[in-house]
Order: structure tokens, then sequence, then C-alpha cells
């Protein structure tokens, strides 16, 4: 047997041991302690990560150990990710990094994100769920720390903006272990009630470990389920809760949150005003209007009443007496202009007899020409009294002068033509011969 095939240097070795080790260790995680941290001009960072007992070298080499975002130090526990290696020149086995971070944090990170990967899976998180923020918020339950910062912001702009808000501070637990428990028991009281138009879930800046309250899924599927709209402002406009997603709206800051939910008082002032001078212009607009219609009623109602009715019959009746005399002088004129032919004939017929028979003639047809007149004259005297009795007929004075009233209403001034356009308590006027009569329907 050749012994020379089978001898090996240590490089060699160590070589094989490195591919043997890389290709049997996937990327793997270690939570561990730091120990003996190091971290020399070259920007590497070198260290241990041990626990009571055992341990492993380890490196986390540059740019990686610049994203780091804390700073390593001996005793700090940390949760790395990285490959497992040999170091060739010592034979040595380590495991290079390309990420770490707290242990503490990094463990209640992953548990977020996979608790919220499974939320937002469900819909719970989704846009179309989310209940739209009422126009004008009357009542608002403010659930938070009862001696935070948060709560003192809150009601200072809400004192600022609009101090016609009623408040209700809920006081609760922000962090700790029975804090989640507590916030949703206060949340789905607030919610029951049916008193809110807005639950405010709030506090101030912290840890993941502090604010890991508002990450409780209990709370988040509260806060979805509530037919209260929900509002969340929990930590600084970078930190985001899982209440944050499941809430109808979320605020970076618990003061940004105050001003979304109410208006500033200033601007509604300014609105009232603009309103105000609205309306008055409305209003004489209106007024000019209906003194206009008022103008033309009246117009209507003069051009519609007996004494207008009246006054044309005296018109009619005085233009039918101008043309009965007209018709009267003609008749005469015409006449007359008979006699006088008549007499210049009578002038030109010389013979006596003539004359006397055309005298005799003329003596007979006088009574009969002054007969035929006064016949005409009565005739045109019972046409004129028959006119005058028609006038008289279709006058509403004439009717009154029989004893008759004439009802109008006061309203509109329009005639009562039946029982059926009065009802009881109505004024109307009764218009007699020589006066006026107010009159109540009962």
């Amino acid at each position: 047997m050749d012994r020379s095939a089978q001898i090996l240097t240590p490089s060699q070795l160590n070589i094989l041991a490195r591919d043997l080790l890389e290709g049997a260790f996937p990327l793997i995680w270690v939570e561990a302690e730091l120990g003996s941290v190091t971290r020399p001009a070259s920007g590497h960072m070198y260290f241990t990560l041990k626990d009571a007992r055992a341990q492993i070298r380890a490196a986390l080499f540059k740019p990686k150990s610049q994203w780091l975002k804390f700073v390593p130090r001996d005793g700090m526990r940390v949760l790395a990710r990285g490959r497992l290696t040999l170091y060739e020149a010592r034979g040595e086995y380590q495991l290079v990094l390309d990420h770490m971070e707290e242990a503490g944090e990094g463990a209640l990170r992953r548990a977020y994100e996979q608790l919220k990967a499974r939320l937002e899976a469900e819909g719970l998180f989704a846009a179309e769920r989310k209940r739209p923020m009422p126009a004008h918020v009357r009542r608002l339950a403010v659930i938070t720390s009862p001696t935070g910062a948060a709560v003192r912001d809150v009601l200072s702009v809400l004192e600022r903006r609009y101090p016609l808000l009623e408040v209700d501070l809920l006081p609760s637990l922000v962090q700790g272990d029975s804090a989640a428990a507590q916030i949703t028991a206060l949340l789905r009281a607030a919610d029951a009630s049916g008193r809110y138009d807005v639950i405010l879930l709030t506090r101030g800046g912290g840890s993941l470990e502090d604010l890991w309250a508002f990450n409780d899924e209990h709370l988040a599927r509260a806060i979805a389920a509530s037919s209260t709209p929900v509002v969340s402002a929990v930590g600084h406009e970078t930190d985001f809760s899982l209440a944050d997603f499941a809430a109808d709206l979320r605020a970076p800051t618990p003061s940004v949150a105050a001003e979304l939910l109410v208006p500033d008082q200033r601007d509604l002032q300014l609105q009232v005003r603009r309103l105000a001078a609205r309306m008055v212009q409305l209003q004489r607009h209106g007024l000019g209007q209906a003194m206009q219609r008022a103008d033309r009623a009246l117009l209507r109602l003069n051009a519609q009443g007996p004494q207008a009715r009246l006054q044309l019959l005296q018109r009619r009746q005085q233009d039918l007496g101008r043309r009965l005399d007209a018709v009267w002088r003609q008749q005469q004129e015409r006449r007359q202009a008979q006699l006088r032919h008549a007499a210049v004939v009578l002038r030109n017929g010389h013979p006596q007899r003539r004359l006397d028979a055309l005298r005799e003639r003329l003596h007979r047809l006088m009574p009969r020409a002054d007969a035929a007149i006064g016949r005409q004259l009565q005739r045109d005297q019972l046409h004129l009294r028959g006119l005058a009795r028609s006038m008289e007929a279709v006058s509403p004075l004439a009717t009154v002068a029989r004893g008759y009233s004439i009802l109008t209403r006061d309203e509109d001034g329009s005639l009562v033509r039946s029982p059926l356009q009065v009802r009881p308590g109505d004024t109307l006027t009764a218009r007699v011969q020589d006066g006026a009569i107010a009159v109540v329907v009962k």
C-alpha cells in the first residue's frame, strides 16, 4: 500500500475540512452572548459567540459591520446569522456573519413580522374594510396612560383647536404584560357603549419592546371588529405597530392625531362668518324679489278689483251716451235738412194751389214728423234705459245695493265663490253697500 498517496499537508487537510463544513451547513442563526469583542483599524469585527458551556469564533467583515444599529460590547446577547467556515491559517473553524441584531428585539421583530403577515393575509388591514372618519366629532374616547406625555399633547391640541369637543380619558397601562388585555377591554367597552364618535389609541415613543402591547393579536382584531372608527397614534413617526395597520386612521404622532380629528376653531369661525354674510345676502335678495312679487300682485289686484270694473262700466256707459247723442243729432240734422229741402221746393212752386196744397200737406206732415220724432225719441230712451239696466245688472255695486255682500280672502284678495275655498279660522272681508265687515270662518 502506497502511504504517500494518503499523506496530506496541514493546508490540504484544512481545505478539505473547510469544504466539508461549508457544504454541510447552510445559512444558520445563532443566539449567544458576545465576548472578546475587537475592532481593528481595518473595520472588521472579531468576537466570540458563547453560552455557559461552549464558544465559537465569529467575524463580521466591513462593510456589513457598518450597518449595525447598535454598538456590540462584551456580555451583550445577540442573534447572529452567517455561514460556518474554517480559517485555514490556524485550522480554526468560525462563523462568518452577514447580519447581527440584539437578541431580545430581534425575536420580537420576527414575531411582529410573522403576525403582521398572517393578519394581512386574512385581510385585516385591507383598505376597503376601514371606516371613514365622521365629518364632525362630538365625543372622543382617548385610551392611553393618564400620566404620559402623549395625553398632555393630545388634550392640549384639542383644547386649542376645538374646545367644544367632549373628551373622555380612559386610563390604561400602555406597556407591560397586562397592558394589551387592558387596552383591548377598554376598546371593546367604549365601542359597545355607543357613546363615542371616534376612539383614539395613543402613547409616546419607545423601543419595540416598549410598544409591544400595541402589537397584540387580540387588540388588532378588536380594532378591526369595532363599529366605532379607531385612530391609532402609537410612538413616533417611524414607529409602526399592528394597531396602526388595523386602525381606520394612523397618525404619526399623538399631536397630529388630535389635529386630524378636529377642525381649527379659527377656520370654523371664518367659515361661520362667510356663511352668515352669504345668508344676509340671500335674505336681501329674497326680500327684494318678494317685494317685487307683492307689487305685481297689487297691480293685478287693483286691475281686477270691483272698483276698477265699475270704472270700466262707467266709461262704457259714457261712451254709449255720447254715441246716442250723436245718433240723435244726426237724425235731427237729417230731418231739418229734409224740411229745408221741402221749403225750397215750396218756394219754387209758383202756382197758389200747389202752394196751398203743399202748405196743407205740410201741415199734415208736421204732426206726423213730430210724432215720428217723438216715437224715435221714446225708442231711444227705452233702449238707453235697457242699456242702463244691463249695466246695473252686471255691476257689483248694484248687487251690493240689493242687500248682498262680496266675500274676499284677506291673504290675496281673491273672491270666495264656494265654501270649499275656506277653512275654519280663515279671515275674510265682506264688502257691503256702505263699507266692509271683517269675517272669521267658524
